[in-house]
């Protein structure tokens, strides 16, 4: 029989957005001595590749809302519940940082109850890399004093007055798991008092080199997006530093290898 004394360790860690440089030091480290590897699906498998050790153990077990065949967060808690009953060092890796919509509470939990040691390292969220790659600070002097990140999906529910503070605010919106529902997001925040000349951005795959910038007012992005189905994962942002995107915009998806490799191979020319 297990006892908690003879129980694995658990580490709940945050891979990034999707840049495989966009690691911490001490995720790298985690990745060098773990046993197993329970990884999301917007986990980029190139930062498995580089840093986990040839015999690792990896389990895809990505959630996706609204697909009956993904993984259920019950499912993935018992997979970190057996690994760890066998004593292994069990890495769950999401996308992203582990406290921005990510089930963190009820695997924190799962690891209280049965008194399983665990630790939780932190990752750049999508919003931070995806405002970051496309040149838009999330607050800025004269655009933004403030950030509000909310979900928007058909499960969300906020009270009138929730919206009526969204759509007046000024400080910036980053909505996650929202670019499947922009019209009823903006249908919302116009129906609440927001400026039909505010500016929306939704950034595709961010941080990586299939990144893109899609930019519209309120009251033109059903024209402006016609036709267009964004890929997962994409965020949107709602504010005026969208703006700042025609003058800040330094990422560039042209061209292969990071931007590590391309400033030492530019450097070796020199």
């Amino acid at each position: 029989m297990n006892t908690p004394s003879s129980y694995g360790k658990v580490i709940l860690a945050g891979a990034g957005p999707g840049d495989t440089e966009l690691i911490t030091v001490k995720l790298q480290l985690r990745l060098t001595i773990a046993d197993v590897i329970i990884t999301d699906r917007l986990v980029n498998p190139e930062i498995i590749k580089a840093h986990a050790k040839p015999d690792t153990e990896i389990v895809m077990a990505g959630k996706q809302g609204f697909n009956d065949s993904s993984y259920s967060q019950d499912e993935v808690s018992a997979l970190l519940l057996k690994y760890a009953k066998e004593g292994k060092t069990v890495l769950r890796l999401k996308g992203g940082d582990v406290a921005f919509f990510s089930n963190v509470l009820h695997e924190l939990e799962l690891l209280k109850q049965y008194n399983i040691p665990y630790e939780i390292i932190p990752g750049i969220t999508a919003a931070s890399g995806a405002s970051a790659y496309a040149g838009m600070p999330l607050t800025a002097r004269g655009y933004s004093q403030g950030v509000h990140f909310i979900t928007f999906n058909p499960n969300s529910s906020y009270t009138q007055q929730q919206w009526e503070e969204l759509a007046a605010s000024t400080d910036t919106l980053v909505c996650y798991m929202a670019s499947a529902h922009l019209a009823d997001l903006v249908n919302r925040l116009l129906e609440y008092g927001s400026s039909p000349k505010k500016s929306l951005a939704v950034i595709e795959q961010s941080t990586t080199v299939y990144q893109q910038v899609h930019i519209a007012s309120l009251e033109n992005y059903a024209t402006d997006f016609a036709g267009k189905t964004f890929s997962s994962p994409s965020i949107v942002i709602v504010g005026d530093v969208v703006t700042l995107h025609e003058k800040f915009q330094w990422f560039q998806t042209e061209g292969t290898g990071s931007v590590f490799e391309q400033l030492t191979q530019k450097k070796s020319l020199t």
